[in-house]
């Protein structure tokens, strides 16, 4: 009978990092759905939009480290993570204002990856010709998305969502050695709601909001990326560094059908065309990276 239950023990664990990571991947599109949903019916403003969520994210994540209460190390701010958090919050809520839900995702998703390449290159880390060839196939997809025609996506919005994904990529690259990462987010959103605040005030003339807006904000910060955190963190310990890179590109995929489903958003010639070279040309990129130093590591978690 026990032998029955352990031959079934590495079955469970694997089910279990895939509903955990499928329920992770819905939660990171659902804010790109729930921001693009409260700013292109005009519920609320953007810079609203991201207080809301910054101060309801660190409400949910404080409220979840102290209920575990598995630690009583209060910890320090790093100022570099709580800064790039706030940029990537802000500029990803002002992008949104023009970009659909699918593209936003993409563009993001695109400057993460290519930001993490950089630094992995500055740190020495070698990549083999195939990573290289997935790296320009994947830049030139994004290079296709945003260039000018009919069908391109807002320039203004796409720089806004660049740099978003930029300072994404920075926040998950020195936040990577966080000994706990839960906590070390919880802290981060906290240290970033005066952030918010103070940047508020330099839009307070464009403020607006409403009751459907503001819920809409509070479950992008409570649910969507509150606990789509700490469900996040829950699955990571059961995928390899590769593959928690690689199934975040499904991410713009889920964005974008539900930008269709929910917002009546078409999906584009151009979208379906780049949306494939990221997903294979990222894969082909992280499947084939080696450190070539020792003691460097891939980022094991990176969250949207």
């Amino acid at each position: 009978m026990s032998e029955r239950i352990l031959s079934r023990i590495p079955a469970n664990i694997a089910t279990r990092t895939v509903l955990l990571t499928a329920v992770a991947m819905v939660a990171f599109a659902a804010n790109s759905l729930l921001c693009r949903l409260a700013l292109g019916q005009e519920l609320i403003d953007a810079a609203s939009f991201s207080t809301v969520r910054v101060i309801s994210g660190a409400v949910t994540l404080a409220l979840i480290v102290l209920i575990r209460g598995r630690s009583h190390d209060r910890g320090t701010a790093d100022w570099r993570t709580v800064a790039t958090l706030f940029i990537y919050m802000a500029f990803f809520s002002f992008a949104y204002l023009s970009l659909s839900a699918g593209t936003g995702a993409l563009i993001l998703f695109g400057a993460v990856q290519l930001t993490m390449f950089i630094f992995a290159l500055r740190e020495g880390e070698h990549f083999p010709l195939l990573s290289w060839a997935g790296l320009t196939l994947a830049l030139l997809g994004l290079i296709y998305l945003v260039s000018p025609g009919v069908t391109a996506p807002d320039p203004l919005g796409a720089v806004l969502m660049a740099i978003a994904g930029i300072a994404w990529g920075l926040y998950s690259l020195w936040g990577r050695s966080a000994a706990n990462p839960l906590e070390a987010t919880a802290r981060n959103f906290v240290y970033s709601v005066p952030l918010v605040l103070i940047g508020s005030l330099f839009f307070w003339r464009d403020f607006s909001s409403s009751t459907n807006g503001l819920a809409l904000a509070v479950a992008s910060g409570a649910i969507a990326s509150g606990c789509g955190y700490v469900i996040w963190y829950a699955a990571l310990p059961g995928l390899t560094a590769t593959r928690a890179a690689t199934v975040q590109f499904s991410v713009p995929v889920i964005a974008a059908f539900g930008g269709v489903i929910m917002l009546s958003e078409q999906i584009t010639l151009r979208l379906l065309l780049a949306s494939p070279r990221r997903w294979a040309a990222s894969r082909s990129y992280w499947r084939n990276a080696r450190p070539r130093r020792r003691g460097l590591r891939e980022p094991a978690h990176r969250v949207h």
